[in-house]
């Protein structure tokens, strides 16, 4: 069984790193080939025990595959249709998530009964849908409505689009997020002035056990809000109670992860664990009481089964609370499967528990596999088991030696976090490029505070009448408030948290044979030895471009700007992507999780060209995160950025420098841009040419016609370069015949959002570039696209390197008579 189900797990794995899906009918007929086999195997006798196992993994893997097939058949086709993007829909449908408040507005989960109009869409529209209400909370007035509650029925006219996110290396990958969800469309809900058909609730309520689960979460969220209104870490209180985590502040999760302890900012399986043992206890202690009342309920049923099925009743209950997360998922599975093993009066090893938990997570969600809450999870438990193998459980002394008790409890609490904190880290290395060194410590700390004092005063004080309850949630957040200012010590050293690139398979794989090589029962040969096998990955350097070469890395930010630039012994930022909302933005998103699992933590430039959010919006919280040596712009000197900068100077026309054999030259602004206050700050966007032996990048910025036509005028052969990153993302402004003609390039970069609302680049500009035979990339369809400068340029894009099922293909015709040196490319080949 065991074989079976760590096989179903690989394969539902292999399947979500597939560029294509099988046909359903092959994957129907694998499944049956693999149950098959499964049968004779279990009826032959003259299999071997090891090729049993064998067998059983393989069949496993083939049933996993075709499951995890199937399943995402069915969810790819729910899907919108492409010709209804961009145009208006009525719809009614029930708000079936947990409504979330932003600044501008608020986002929520609705599920589709009907479309209204036009009827032509009725079957393009998908049964369930994201969607934006920025008008939500603000009436004519300007008082502020009734927020949305999970369960009504509402009418929209909403605007949709199909799943489409940001693709990067390292980076978070949203539209597999939205297949998981089941999210098919995304969208806004329009304003009623713009739509023909007002926006209205027809129903305060539907009935439905989904409808109540996530109605109850909004009260309680509610509840703890209003309780504690104006408090920083109610965001913490409300992550612990109904593992909503979207209201915690990203500095707050910057210091948790720095310290090792953000697995604790959710519902968590040691949470669960414990108040499923409480609830358990205590139900245990009234039924064998319950002859004092005249009944003997005992009799009837052993205490010791009630109480297994009350903790079960408790733990689902609190799991349904918590949206259903995936450690939340393990827990409860495996503490169903030690309940059904007592009520069967079996003995049920651990091994078992934690493998048909596994496998009834990936049954129900194969997608699972792909977020490091699942490895992290199923991993920790595994290595717990692996590493309490053959060893004897230490005496706890007497009842009445309360010492020795404590010593000994200690002693194992301090031996199961050095498991934990060792056995993880190849998998927080592969994961997250990092390691926190305090985590030990802080854990020590946090683990029983959180556990067995803030959690239970959270829960009680969310549920409990608003007198009691109101202190009890205002204890939790004071200790919550002390635990911050112990981490945020914690995490304020240099030394609080160790950096590698990610490992390479190989790297990992030796990493991982040398932590269960430290953690093996004693008498195991040699287990210091162990250590030795961790030094690969822990001694890892940042990959380098090799003497005479530049590498170029235009990331996929959406409607925004963001290039790194790497040489053997320097790295320079080209501008930081937009800011999306108050806590998420280009960096933080997008450059500063790439630059983590290369291991890069410190750039010796970052050019910001203008004040435009889409270009300067990420630059903060990379200034925060990693050491920046200097900062170029044209920004103003009292600019938050030049402010926050250690070292800043304005980017003027005429600078120049050399990085090994790389110079790199400013060609824009000059000194009059600086002078004429009225110039918008696109014109004194810094432009920037990076030349290596016969090829050459330009980096232009958000330059303008004007702006174009003066660079061509005083200086044309100065702008040729191979590579053009496309000026103001292709606008209509910019682009001119003259220049392009000037510049010459082979290639050309666009970074522009999917279907962004200037319609950049406009269609007759992005024409203009075929005329002239240059080869275009557009990051919405290439997504990242990473640049190998030598002798020869060599282009790679991240959407086709890295093919995956859910992408949605591109729709827009690349011309490309002349790409680089080499004979035009066809449709379907890679660079």
């Amino acid at each position: 069984m065991r074989s079976s189900l760590l096989g179903f797990a690989a394969g539902a794995a292999l399947l979500q790193h597939q560029a294509s899906l099988v046909r359903p009918q092959w994957l129907l007929l694998a499944i049956a080939l693999a149950v098959a086999i499964l049968f004779l195997v279990r009826i032959a006798g003259r299999i071997n025990a090891a090729g049993r196992c064998l067998l059983k993994l393989a069949c496993g893997a083939a049933i996993g595959f075709a499951w995890a097939g199937l399943l995402a058949h069915h969810h790819l086709s729910d899907e919108l249709a492409r010709d209804w993007e961009g145009r208006d829909v009525t719809v009614v449908g029930t708000v079936d998530s947990l409504p979330y408040a932003f600044a501008q507005g608020v986002r929520f989960n609705l599920a589709v009964e009907k479309v209204v109009q036009p009827e032509a869409a009725a079957g393009a529209v998908p049964k369930r849908l994201a969607l934006s209400w920025y008008a939500a909370y603000r009436a004519d007035d300007g008082r502020r409505m009734t927020p949305l509650q999970p369960g009504e029925r509402w009418q929209f006219t909403v605007r949709l689009r199909r799943p489409h996110g940001n693709a990067n290396p390292y980076g978070f990958e949203y539209e597999a997020w939205l297949l998981e969800q089941g999210l098919r469309a995304t969208g806004y809900v329009r304003d009623d002035a713009k739509s023909l058909v007002k926006n209205q609730r027809l129903d305060s309520f539907v009935p439905g056990a989904g409808n109540a689960i996530e109605r109850s979460r909004a009260w309680l969220r509610s509840r703890i809000e209003t309780a504690l209104d104006g408090r920083e870490y109610a965001g913490v209180v409300v992550a612990l109670v109904i593992g909503d985590q979207r209201a915690v502040a990203q500095d707050d999760w910057q210091v948790f992860n720095r310290t090792g302890i953000g697995h604790l900012i959710s519902i968590s399986g040691l949470h669960i664990t414990m108040i499923s043992g409480l609830a358990a206890a205590l139900f245990s202690a009234l039924w064998r009481r319950s002859f004092f009342i005249g009944n003997r309920l005992p009799l009837l049923l052993p205490a010791q089964k009630a109480a297994a099925l009350a903790g079960l009743v408790v733990a689902l209950l609190y799991v349904l609370l918590a949206g259903f997360g995936v450690p939340a998922q393990r827990t409860l599975y495996m503490l169903a499967v030690v309940a059904l093993a007592l009520w069967l009066g079996r003995i049920t090893d651990v091994s078992h528990v934690l493998c048909m938990a596994l496998g009834v997570v990936v049954l129900l969600d194969p997608w699972a596999v792909l977020w490091p809450g699942f490895w992290l999870s199923f991993c920790a438990v595994a290595i717990l088991l692996f590493a309490s193998t053959g060893r004897a459980a230490s005496s706890p002394g007497s009842a009445g030696d309360i010492h020795a008790r404590l010593a000994s409890g200690l002693k194992s609490a301090g031996r199961l976090q050095y498991v934990v904190t060792l056995g993880l880290v190849p998998f927080t290395l592969l994961l997250f490029g990092q390691i926190s060194l305090v985590s030990p410590l802080a854990n020590a700390i946090a683990i029983p505070l959180i556990s067995f004092v803030v959690t239970p005063l959270s829960l009680a004080g969310a549920i409990v009448p608003a007198a009691p309850g109101d202190w009890m949630l205002i204890v939790a957040h004071a200790c919550i408030a002390w635990l911050a200012e112990i981490l945020t010590w914690f995490s304020a050293s240099s030394l609080a948290v160790w950096s590698t690139p990610s490992p390479h398979w190989w790297a990992f794989a030796i990493a991982l044979a040398g932590t269960l090589w430290l953690l093996a029962p004693r008498g195991w040969p040699l287990r210091w030895m162990g250590a030795i096998c961790l030094l690969p990955v822990l001694l890892a350097v940042p990959a380098r471009p090799r003497e005479g070469q530049v590498w170029i890395t235009a990331f996929d930010v959406g409607q925004g700007t963001a290039v790194l630039i790497e040489t053997p012994r320097h790295r320079m930022l080209y501008d930081t992507g937009p800011s999306y909302s108050a806590d998420s933005d280009g960096g933080n998103r997008v450059v500063l999780p790439y630059l983590a699992s290369r291991g890069i933590r410190r750039l010796d430039m970052m050019m910001v060209s203008h004040s435009d959010n889409d270009h300067s919006g990420g630059a903060l919280s990379i200034l925060d995160e990693i050491v920046v040596d200097r900062v170029s712009s044209s920004l103003p000197a009292d600019h938050p950025i030049a402010l926050r900068s250690g070292r800043h100077s304005r980017c003027e026309q005429g600078d120049s420098w050399t990085w090994d054999g790389v110079r790199f030259e400013l060609l824009h602004p000059g000194e009059a841009s600086y002078n004429f206050s009225k110039l918008k700050p696109n014109a004194r966007s810094c432009t920037l040419k990076i030349s290596l032996g016969k090829h050459a990048v330009l980096l232009p910025g958000d330059i303008e016609a004007a702006q174009e036509l003066a660079l061509v005028r005083h200086d044309p052969e100065r702008l040729r370069a191979s590579i053009l990153l496309a000026p103001h993302h292709g606008s209509g402004t910019s682009s001119t015949p003259q220049f392009l003609a000037a510049v010459d390039p082979e290639l050309a970069l666009f970074q522009v959002g999917y279907r962004n609302r200037y319609r950049h680049p406009k269609a007759e500009v992005y024409e203009r570039y075929g005329e002239h035979g240059i080869r275009r990339l557009r990051s919405d369809e290439s997504g990242a696209v990473r640049v190998v400068i030598d002798d020869r340029i060599q282009v790679e894009e991240y959407r086709r390197v890295r093919t995956r099922y859910w992408y949605d293909a591109p729709v827009s015709n690349r011309i490309a008579s002349r790409t680089l040196g080499s004979a035009p490319r066809q449709d379907g080949e890679t660079d």
